[in-house]
């Protein structure tokens, strides 16, 4: 599958299969005894509960020990201090996703200079370059799930349709490329679309704001949220309130999934593969460990749920049966 975007520094997208490991070098790195340590913004997700178990089971057949996964709790400071604290017990390698940009970059730094093999997921701070500063970014095609939830979305849109897009105030790289991809599509392919574009800075303030937009813009028959939950937190408020525009995101979380299987209001999901992600990363930093030459952006493309699709889509990307009430709602189970 084409990947849609480009890295943060201008670069194209390796595939996935780029750093798929031979035998080989699965026997070479059970060779040398290796630490890895990873320090993800939350652990108080699915997602980041089925990525880490994607890096898990590859560093457990080369022989890797993890030492430590820590939660940064979408804490920049508390990023700061973890990232010090695994710097001081000199793993051979840290994965970790950055939850903010200039707040955590001087750390980043640190990890590098340290001579601690560094591969990023989804975000690069600013400043911090390939194959100086880190030596990988892996991460979902962000641009391509951005265009992948416009394009979901048009369907349900009528003529001159009024759309709210909730975005995130953080300056991140993944949630920005899906704003701007989604922008970019409606503007490219639904000229007659209007977009109203707004940024959130917490869960609670998602909800808040659409709130105020619809109250604002009480035209506005679509909703673009940036990533699963918030968008449901958002869903429930305009529910409460008596609204119910499509909505599209980003993720295929339980809630969504119910949702979206229920026809309302969730039309259009545009899923990453956290499993695929987790696995992608555990290779790059193995083959990093080995020496080898590994490309500066490996990006996992993402997979286009709607109700049609939404059952087995759920079982690829999760690896366990849809929840019983998608089952129910779709008519394939009592």
């Amino acid at each position: 599958m084409t990947i849609a975007g480009l890295g943060p520094h201008g670069e194209r997208a390796a595939p996935p299969e780029r750093v798929n490991l031979l035998p080989e070098d699965i026997a070479a790195a059970r060779m040398v005894a290796r630490r890895v340590a990873v320090a993800l913004h939350t652990l108080d997700s699915d997602w980041t509960r089925l990525q880490i178990s994607g890096m898990l089971g590859i560093f457990g057949d080369c022989g890797v020990v993890v030492t430590e996964v820590a939660d940064c709790g979408f804490s920049a400071q508390r990023q700061v201090d973890e990232l010090d604290r695994l710097i001081a017990a000199a793993p051979d390698a840290i994965v970790a996703l950055p939850v903010a940009n200039e707040q955590v970059v001087a750390a980043f730094r640190r990890v590098s200079a340290a001579g601690i093999r560094l591969v990023l997921l989804e975000n690069v701070p600013t400043g911090l370059l390939p194959g100086s500063h880190y030596t990988s970014l892996v991460s979902s095609d962000s641009f391509g799930l951005g265009m992948m939830a416009a394009a979901g979305l048009a369907p349900h849109l009528a003529p001159g349709a009024v759309v709210g897009v909730l975005g995130f105030a953080a300056d991140f790289f993944a949630t920005n490329e899906r704003e701007i991809a989604f922008t970019n599509w409606m503007q490219a392919n639904r000229r007659d679309v209007r977009t109203h574009v707004r940024r959130f800075g917490s869960m609670d303030e998602a909800a808040d704001l659409a709130q105020r937009m619809i109250e604002d813009h009480p035209d506005i028959s679509g909703f673009f949220v940036v990533w699963d939950t918030p968008a449901h937190a958002v869903a429930n408020r305009l529910d409460v309130a008596g609204k119910a525009p499509a909505m599209a995101t980003v993720d295929l979380g339980e809630d969504v999934a119910i949702a979206l299987a229920a026809g309302r209001p969730f039309v259009s999901v545009a899923a990453q593969q956290p499993l695929q992600q987790g696995v992608a990363a555990a290779r790059t930093t193995i083959l990093a460990l080995l020496g080898r030459t590994v490309p500066a952006w490996i990006a996992v493309p993402g997979v286009s749920v709607t109700r049609n699709n939404v059952a087995d889509s759920f079982q690829i990307i999760w690896r366990k049966p849809a929840p019983r009430e998608v089952l129910r709602l779709l008519g394939l189970t009592t």
